[in-house]
């Protein structure tokens, strides 16, 4: 009797021994997993989180002193920058605003896919555009169709990053949006990027390599970055132009050249 109770315990203990260190393991592989979702750089931060629709979010979260807006002709991943990329291109032209201080990323004021308009099938096509005025030291969305037409503290001061109004505060309005100007795809599931900023001045870069909706990002956007007090953004282009650079992560959307991006510099 007495060998038989020290045998069941032996092995009662073993078992014990075994969840433990067992425990233990997964805790610690759950531990290094949450650290690699989140890495703090100085300059800018990188997280990566998951919305309860299922869409995972790539985020870097700077400031605007770090932004640089960059023409490039290669996938994000293959550049020397940490950044994502920027807004709508075909072959090589610009179709989304790109400028630093009134000048275009590519060719001068007025010259067609040079980053100076908000193109679409329209020719006059207003669209949300992302405008850091340095002078007022305040992000904006403003709706426009070129450069020209941005109201901004000092011409000599400012970038702005075109793309499609998110309206994080309107429902009904960012609905509107899609359409009026001329998301594409934005009812299909794709891969996407967008541009936040919140009430800090804070910039968030943002990608997501799951195939969503626009308004399953937005809802993703608004359940995980919601309480760091966003106001407002921009949708830029998605699917395979998706791509984003950071430390160890690196997504190439479908490996496809872009022409221009956010970068974070020092």
């Amino acid at each position: 009797m007495n060998v038989s109770y020290r045998l069941t315990q032996g092995r009662l203990l073993t078992v014990f021994l075994f969840i433990l260190l067992t425990g233990a393991g997964v805790a610690a592989l759950l531990n290094d997993y949450e650290a690699s979702r989140a890495q703090d750089y100085g300059y800018y931060r990188y997280d990566r989180l998951r919305a309860s629709n299922g869409v995972d979010l790539h985020v870097l979260r700077t400031t605007p002193e770090h932004v640089r807006l960059q023409a490039i002709e290669s996938n994000v991943t293959a550049t020397p920058y940490t950044g994502i990329n920027g807004g709508f291109f075909w072959e090589g032209a610009l179709l989304s605003i790109a400028v630093v201080n009134d000048a275009p990323l590519k060719g001068a004021p007025g010259d067609y896919g040079s980053g100076w308009y908000n193109t679409g099938v329209d020719s006059n096509l207003k669209r949300g555009t992302l405008v850091w005025d340095a002078a007022a030291q305040r992000y904006s969305v403003q709706l426009v169709s070129h450069a020209g037409e941005l109201n901004v503290t000092d011409k000599l001061r400012y970038w702005a990053q075109g793309g499609v109004s998110m309206h994080l505060a309107d429902e009904r309005s960012a609905e509107l949006a899609l359409t009026q100007e001329q998301m594409p795809s934005y009812d299909q599931p794709h891969m996407r990027s967008a541009l936040v900023y919140d009430q800090a001045q804070r910039l968030y870069m943002i990608v997501t390599p799951t195939r969503c909706t626009i308004a399953e990002l937005r809802s993703a956007i608004i359940e995980t970055l919601g309480p760091s007090g966003l106001v407002d953004g921009v949708y830029l282009d998605g699917d395979g132009s998706s791509q984003l650079q950071s430390g160890r992560i690196r997504l190439t959307g479908d490996r496809r050249e872009v022409y221009q991006m956010l970068a974070i510099v020092p």
